[in-house]
């Protein structure tokens, strides 16, 4: 049983280091990427719909992202729900495609996103904290495991949780440095 406990608790952290390179996908670099507006939703015959349902998503240069409806009729959805997403991109409409274009980022914004990073980071090494604490807990309520025993396992949980702990910082590291490289 206290196996699961440990396997639960891996899946667990797992999803919240997939979680955290999401968020930094979504966190512009200098570069264009479709990630970065595919899970916008846009309303769509009344339900909200991400965009990659809606048609598709291309980086024909390094900073521009265009989007092709495969229906004309969500053009003026899916322009409203870009610019309301709070990522700052402004999209213009030709008929046919969307097209992004991302602006220069200049050195306050590029701090700006660096301590995005650094916020996002945070938060989920507090997450993967927060799995340690109630794995621990978990543990403690198992039946017949002795004090030995729960000791090595309190360990190796505070092992996995000290390398998710780096794998953050690591990927923290790379995408500021992505940031503030010009």
């Amino acid at each position: 049983m206290s196996e699961e406990i440990l396997n639960q608790m891996k899946t667990k952290m797992d999803k919240t280091i997939d979680a955290l390179k999401k968020d930094f996908v979504q966190i512009r670099s200098g570069k264009a990427n479709p990630a970065m507006i595919e899970d916008i939703k846009a309303e769509y015959y009344g339900a909200p719909t991400p965009l990659t349902q809606l048609g598709n998503i291309t980086t024909p240069e390094p900073r521009m992202i265009v989007f092709t409806p495969y229906d004309k009729s969500a053009f003026k959805e899916v322009e409203r729900a870009i610019l309301s997403s709070g990522l700052g991109l402004t999209p213009s409409n030709d008929g046919v495609v969307i097209r992004i274009i991302l602006p220069e980022l200049t050195g306050d914004r590029r701090k700006e996103l660096a301590k995005i990073v650094k916020t996002k980071s945070e938060e989920k090494k507090v997450a993967i904290r927060n799995i340690r604490r109630d794995s621990n807990d978990d543990l403690k309520k198992e039946d017949g495991i002795s004090q030995d025993e729960m000791k090595v396992l309190q360990d190796k949980v505070q092992k996995t949780t000290d390398s998710y702990i780096a794998k953050i910082d690591e990927l923290a590291k790379e995408k500021e440095k992505e940031i503030l490289t010009v």
